[in-house]
C-alpha cells in the first residue's frame, strides 16, 4: 500500500488529446438539419463548457456542429487512508537504536539478547554506550536458573561460531559477570559460563582428532578461551583483580592436545593461541616456578623437524619460536633506567631523520659535522618559513579544513593507549 498523498490523479484530457476525437459526424438523412446532433448530445451528455467543445467553419445546412467522444474516467484503487509503507525487515519501533528502550517489542529473551548480539557483531564500537542499558534490562528480564542458563548458552554460540566475536564476546562476559544481580543456587554467570567451557574443555582431545568440521568448532572454542583468559576479571577479596587460574591451566591442555594430533589446522590454532597469550601465560608460569613454556617451545621444535604438515605451517612456528626468543617482542629492562646517550645506546641514532644539505648530501645526528651542517640548514629561510625547530607552526590561522578535525580519540582507543602508557612507565621503573 502506498502512502498518503500517492493516489493518482484523474487523467484530463485536453482538446487535440490522444484519447480524444475530432471526426465531426453527420445526422442521418431523414432527420432535420441539426436534429440527428441535438438527439446525440443528449444522450452523451456533453457538457457546455467550451473546453469539451470544438468549433469548426460553417458549411451550411449540410453540415452539423462537431461531436466529442469523451473517455471514462479512470477510478484509482489507491488511498489516502492506507497504512504507512515500509520496506522488508525494517522495523519502525526501533528506527534508532533497537536497545535504548530495553526489551520493548521483543517477546522473549532469546528473541532480545540474540537480536543484540548480531547488532554487536555488526557495530561492535556501540559496546561502550549501549551495554549499561543491557545489562539493565538483562536484571529485569533474567531472573530464574533457566533463564541465566539460556542467556550463557546465546552467548557462548555467538562467541564460537561467529567469526571475530570471541573477543567481543570475552569482554561481554567479562562486563555481565560483575553486572547481573542474580545468583542463583546453581552458579553465577561466571560459574555457569566456566561450567559451559568445561563441557567441549573434556572433549578435547576426541576434537582435536575428529573431521574437519569437528576440528574447526574445536579450535574456535579455543581461540574464545584464549580470549576469556585475557578479558575475565576475577576479583579477588582484597579487591585486587586477577585471572582466572582455571583458565590458565585449560589453555596448557588444550595446547597439549593440539600439538598431540599435529595436523595443519591444529598446529595453525596452536600458533594463533600463543601468539595471543604467549607472554601472559609465560609471565604466570614463571610466577608459580614453572618452566613450562620452555617444553611448548621444545614440543614445536621437535613437530617441525619430525611432522609431516606443510612447509608453510612450519614457517609460522618457525617465525613462533623466533618471537618468543626475543621475549615476545616485549622490551625487558635489565638495568635500572637512565636517560639514552650515543655512548650508552647502540641504536640512538636509529629513529634520527635524515636532512639534506643544499648539494643534496644526505646528514643525520651521527656525523661529527651534524652541529654545523644543520645551522646551515636552518639558515635557508625558505625553506622553513613559518616553522620553528621543533615544527610548531608559526603562521597563525592555519588551514580551515584540518582545524575542523577533531583530535579526541575514541573512548576504546583511548583507554588502550592509557593502559600502554601505565604498562611502560611501570617497566621503565622496575
Amino acid at each position: 500500500a502506498h502512502g498518503p498523498g500517492l493516489a493518482d490523479p484523474p487523467q484530463q484530457h485536453k482538446p487535440g488529446g490522444f484519447l480524444q476525437q475530432q471526426e465531426p459526424l453527420r445526422p442521418p438523412r431523414t432527420a432535420p438539419p441539426g436534429a440527428g446532433n441535438a438527439e446525440h448530445l443528449r444522450q452523451t451528455r456533453i457538457p457546455t463548457s467550451s473546453q469539451d467543445k470544438i468549433s469548426v467553419p460553417d458549411s451550411g445546412p449540410a453540415m452539423a456542429k462537431p461531436q466529442v467522444a469523451v473517455a471514462p474516467v479512470v477510478i484509482s484503487k489507491l488511498s489516502a487512508n492506507a497504512p504507512e509503507f515500509y520496506p522488508s525487515g525494517y522495523n519502525p519501533n526501533f528506527a534508532e537504536s533497537p536497545f535504548e528502550d530495553g526489551c520493548d517489542g521483543y517477546l522473549t529473551l532469546t528473541e532480545y539478547v540474540q537480536d543484540f548480539l548480531n547488532h554487536l557483531t555488526e557495530q561492535p564500537g556501540c559496546f561502550e554506550t549501549e551495554i549499561e542499558q543491557f545489562a539493565e534490562t538483562l536484571n529485569g528480564w533474567v531472573t530464574t536458573d533457566e533463564a541465566l542458563q539460556e542467556l550463557v548458552e546465546l552467548i557462548y554460540q555467538q562467541a564460537t561460531s561467529v567469526p571475530n566475536f570471541s573477543y567481543m564476546g570475552a569482554r561481554l562476559c567479562n562486563y555481565l559477570s560483575h553486572h547481573l544481580t542474580i545468583n542463583p543456587q546453581s552458579g553465577n554467570f561466571r560459574q555457569l559460563l566456566l561450567q559451559r567451557c568445561r563441557t567441549e574443555y573434556e572433549n578435547r582431545d576426541q576434537a582435536a582428532k575428529g573431521d574437519e568440521i569437528t576440528r574447526k568448532q574445536f579450535h574456535a572454542f579455543v581461540l574464545f578461551l584464549a580470549e576469556l583468559y585475557l578479558n575475565l576479571e576475577i576479583k579477588g577479596t582484597k579487591g585486587q583483580v586477577t585471572r582466572a587460574e582455571v583458565l590458565q591451566a585449560g589453555l596448557g591442555e588444550l595446547l597439549n592436545a593440539l600439538f598431540s594430533n599435529p595436523v595443519d589446522n591444529n598446529l595453525i590454532c596452536a600458533v594463533k593461541l600463543l601468539k595471543l597469550t604467549g607472554s601472559v601465560l609465560e609471565d604466570a608460569w614463571k610466577e608459580k616456578g614453572k618452566n613450562e613454556m620452555d617444553e611448548m617451545i621444545q614440543r614445536i621444535e621437535n613437530v617441525v623437524l619430525d611432522a609431516n604438515c606443510s612447509r608453510d605451517v612450519k614457517q609460522m612456528l618457525l617465525k613462533l619460536v623466533e618471537l618468543r626468543s626475543s621475549n615476545w617482542g616485549r622490551v625487558h629492562a635489565t638495568s635500572p633506567y637512565r636517560e639514552a646517550t650515543p655512548e650508552n645506546d647502540p641504536n640512538y641514532f636509529m629513529n634520527e631523520p635524515t636532512f639534506y644539505t643544499s648539494d643534496g648530501v644526505p646528514f643525520t645526528a651521527a656525523d661529527p659535522d651534524y652541529q654545523e651542517k644543520y645551522q646551515e640548514l636552518l639558515e635557508r629561510e625558505d625553506l622553513f618559513p613559518d616553522y620553528e625547530e621543533n615544527g610548531t607552526d608559526l603562521s597563525g590561522a592555519g588551514d580551515p579544513y584540518f582545524d575542523d578535525i577533531d583530535d579526541e580519540m575514541d573512548p576504546e582507543i583511548e583507554e588502550a593507549y592509557e593502559k600502554f602508557c601505565l604498562e611502560s612507565e611501570h617497566k621503565r621503573k622496575q
